[in-house]
């Protein structure tokens, strides 16, 4: 038995902005999103874990750390620090935990532990009440994006990997729309909703066009 396909006039997922297949239409995100948010959260505990490690000057980066110096330590550096500190990636697990919580009415969350057991707690958790979200939390594309960033910058910071590079499509509007390879759909500021596909296919701006 094949699937019923999806068309145009179909409501779309919120996070790639492609029309949902007529089982998925009592969703808010696809199934394929709702796969990749599992894999970012899946993958986060194991790279929180490796954040210490490039505190130092010259690591995470392909040089090696500086240690058994008889001059000052070096500083740490703050970027992998901000996102190991409590404020930075168990903050943001955590504040999607007590939104969707809010939302079903259960009680807050008690975190146990330090740091690294409340990242792997919050992902646990999050992983849990996922298919619910997928299908009834209006805001899950925010999530899913700012997961989605965490685990990148989180990934950058470890492998010493480049911020990833902007790219800029033109609009039939005029409107410039700033992405990366890594983004999923985009609503211009015109109104037109592209998906991953439809959003490639647009031209590259001309350098003088300012984006959206």
């Amino acid at each position: 038995m094949t699937t019923p396909l999806a068309d145009a006039t179909a409501p779309a997922c919120v996070i790639c902005l492609r029309p949902l297949w007529v089982e998925e239409q009592h969703r808010y995100a696809c199934r394929p999103c709702t796969l990749r948010i599992s894999g970012d959260l899946a993958a986060i505990p194991g790279l929180y874990a490796q954040l210490p490690t490039v505190l130092t000057p010259g690591s995470g980066s392909g040089g090696p750390a500086v240690s058994g110096s008889r001059t000052a330590p070096l500083p740490l550096r703050i970027e992998p620090l901000s996102l190991h500190a409590k404020g930075g990636v168990v903050a943001l697990l955590q504040s999607w935990i007590e939104d969707w919580h809010e939302t079903l009415g259960y009680q807050p969350q008690r975190w146990t532990g330090g740091l690294q057991q409340q990242c792997e707690q919050a992902a646990a958790r999050l992983q849990l009440l996922l298919p619910w979200a997928a299908e009834e939390h209006p805001a899950i594309d925010d999530m899913a994006r700012e997961v989605r960033e965490m685990r990148r910058a989180c990934e950058r910071q470890v492998t010493g990997e480049p911020p990833e590079r902007k790219i800029r499509l033109a609009c039939p509007c005029g409107r410039v729309l700033a992405v990366t390879l890594d983004t999923l759909g985009r609503e211009c500021g015109c109104g037109v909703r592209y998906g991953r596909a439809e959003l490639f296919d647009l031209p590259l701006a001309d350098r003088r066009q300012v984006a959206a």
